[in-house]
């Protein structure tokens, strides 16, 4: 049932409580996991057994009594049921289950959201690849998952950020360059001897082809570069190189859907002193010692987050070690007014993730900055096997070593790619069935989301041709929906009003994998209710009430499809 009833039942409960000379009582509301047992359970007589002295079959009997005496009662419970040790069991009244009909379809494509955190501002950071190549599977599913949770995020009321953090000052750049010039050499006819380390993949070739011929590109910050054709020009191979590739990964993300608002330079922690000033704070704090002529953060001096051994923050060639620009970044996201910033990276930066923690934390305080504990989030993910016609795919032409984001796009398509990315808990690995995403089949989640969507919209079909009136969104605000009586469409309905608080667990605990689990089973409780009830009957009250439930429902899929990104087509 919807949150805002759930908490006028918790107030009622509460209210009854009070004339007992209870205050304060957690009230609970759940949905019994057997059907016959009612519509909620609430267990809170027998929490009060020891503080009131009492059985808790009595204070149950009490409590109903209670709560029937009340007259906001009867408008959202038909009855209460006592059952077991002391469990209070609820029926809830026909106004109160088709309740969520009615808001679905008033508020349309808000239903689901609220303003918990209007105004609280939330940096989101995802992909963030090195401009050395195409985006592989790990990015693909960092995209996915970003794009998503950010939506949810949205429908919370957060102020969303969306952040592409470039690695651009490592010497995957130089490689990057290296890689290049060697292959304009070697178009020119020159031998060469390409390193180990080297990128392989076809793009590479691609790129020196393009440099030799002074092809122009321009960036999406609108920087036009011109390539010089000179392979001694090494600065310009760095800056066509590092361009081309900005925008090949740009049109990748495009067909995956997934856009950003904001992209940040590695380099300009350093230009604009931030790491400086991060490593200043840090040696300031009192956490950090020299030895063996390297400076190290005493991260064990926080035995909370849970790191085994201190970190060294500059090696002995003078070089900073990885965590400690991510210390200054983060810094300066809660420095721009985010309260809040989510990462979303791969399971293989599970160790990094206590010492920049500690680093900001230690930092902040110096810097006279209120940072929470947990700053950042970190949703780190597994990578996923990909299979095609029963084999695993592991290779792309084009990236010479992975399969790639395009490669899976192009594939599949946007939607199913997009779907299957964020269908499971981002810290568990899966199979990506190529074959499964294009098959018409229930098996396949996103033709069977896509195929509930296009026979709700086909059901609208056949009642026009028929010359019945499809009702409006006002019109079933005043329509009778008692006839909405038996087991299929009650579940339906009950499944319409978990929607918000889907939408709520999912932000909060940062799981987009939970709407798709949500909207399969929506689907499900469609399929059963449109296989087991006519919608189109000559009883006018009968089907105006039908049409409103499958107007609400395909509202529904259509809010959750839109967050996932996915299209709700009219016909399949």
């Amino acid at each position: 049932m919807l949150i805002e009833q759930k908490n006028a039942i918790a107030a009622l409960f509460n209210e009854a409580l009070g004339t007992m000379g209870v205050s304060n009582a957690s009230v609970i509301l759940e949905r019994p996991k057997v059907a016959a047992h009612g519509d909620l359970a609430c267990n809170v007589a027998m929490q009060l057994a020891r503080q009131l002295k009492r059985n808790p079959r009595e204070i149950a009997s009490e409590l109903t009594e209670k709560l029937n005496a009340l007259p906001q009662t009867a408008q959202l419970i038909e009855g209460f049921e006592i059952a077991g040790p002391g469990f209070i069991n609820m029926r809830l009244s026909q106004q109160a289950k088709t309740f969520a009909v009615k808001e679905a379809l008033r508020l349309g494509q808000k239903y689901g959201t609220n303003e918990t955190h209007s105004g609280e501002n939330i940096l989101i950071e995802y992909v963030s690849a090195n401009p050395t190549g195409p985006l592989h599977l790990g990015h693909a599913r960092q995209g996915a998952l970003g794009d998503v949770l950010s939506n949810l995020m949205k429908t919370q009321g957060w102020n969303v950020c969306r952040e592409f953090y470039y690695n651009d000052a490592g010497v995957q750049i130089q490689t990057l360059t290296d890689s290049v010039r060697l292959r304009i050499k070697e178009l020119q006819g020159e031998s060469i001897v390409f390193p180990e380390n080297g990128y392989q993949g076809l793009y590479i070739k691609d790129i020196a082809k393009d440099f030799l011929d002074r092809k122009t590109i321009k960036t999406r910050d609108g920087q036009v570069i011109t390539a010089s054709g000179d392979v001694n020009d090494e600065a310009g191979i760095r800056a066509f190189s590092v361009g081309y590739l900005k925008n090949e990964q740009d049109s990748d993300l495009n067909a995956l859907g997934v856009t950003f608002d904001n992209f940040y330079l590695e380099s300009s922690l350093y230009s604009d002193g931030l790491v400086e000033r991060a490593v200043n704070a840090l040696i300031a704090s009192g956490h950090t010692y020299e030895q063996d002529g390297a400076l190290w953060l005493r991260t064990t001096d926080f035995k909370e987050f849970g790191d085994d051994k201190d970190r060294v923050m500059r090696k002995q060639d003078g070089h900073y070690t990885y965590f400690v620009p991510d210390v200054a970044y983060h810094l300066s996201k809660f420095e721009r007014g985010f309260i809040k910033a989510v990462d979303i990276q791969g399971s293989d930066h599970h160790g990094t993730t206590a010492r920049v923690r500690i680093g900001v934390r230690v930092a902040g305080e110096q810097l006279g900055l209120q940072i929470p504990k947990v700053f950042p989030i970190y949703v780190l993910h597994k990578m996923l096997k990909v299979i095609k016609d029963g084999e695993e795919v592991k290779m792309s032409k084009r990236s010479g070593t992975y399969v790639t984001l395009r490669d899976l796009v192009n594939w599949v398509g946007k939607d199913a790619a997009r779907f299957f990315l964020v269908s499971r808990k981002a810290d568990s690995e899966f199979v990506f069935d190529i074959n499964l995403a294009l098959s018409q089949s229930d098996e396949n989640p996103v033709y069977y989301l896509q195929y509930a969507h296009a026979r709700i919209c086909s059901v609208f079909a056949q009642a026009k041709e028929k010359g019945f009136a499809i009702p409006s969104s006002d019109d079933v605000q005043s329509i009778d929906l008692s006839a909405l009586n038996d087991k299929n469409a009650q579940a339906l309905i009950a499944r319409i009003s978990e929607f918000p608080e889907t939408l709520s667990v999912a932000a909060k605990e940062c799981a987009p994998h939970a709407l798709c689990f949500y909207l399969k089973d929506l689907a499900g409780d469609f399929h059963a209710f449109y296989n087991a009830e006519r919608v189109l009957v000559e009883d006018e009250a009968v089907r105006n009430a039908r049409l409103a439930l499958l107007l609400a429902t395909r509202q529904v899929l259509r809010n959750g499809l839109e967050l996932l990104g996915v299209s709700a087509p009219e016909k399949m």
